[in-house]
């Protein structure tokens, strides 16, 4: 490797594709989604399920927790957008 400057662009792996956030990633696209959500996910499910009056059952997987997480945070007001 050199640090020699460079006259033109280099594809990179994993970089940001146009228009996409890369700080984003749907959750159907994780490589781990499929896995049972995480305790962390599990205990923020419960405080939001609670403040919206719905019950949810406990078993999600990691990208299912994440969308439900994402609902229930516009519907109690706590998202971030």
């Amino acid at each position: 490797m050199t640090d020699a400057p460079r006259d033109h662009e280099e594809e990179t792996l994993g970089a940001a594709r146009e228009g996409e956030n890369s700080a984003e990633k749907d959750p159907s696209d994780w490589v781990t989604g499929n896995e049972p959500m995480t305790a962390p996910q599990r205990s923020y499910l419960d405080t939001l399920a609670r403040e919206a009056g719905e019950e949810i059952t406990a078993a999600l997987t990691k990208a299912e927790a994440s969308e439900q997480i994402e609902r229930l945070q516009e519907e109690t007001g706590r998202s971030n957008g």
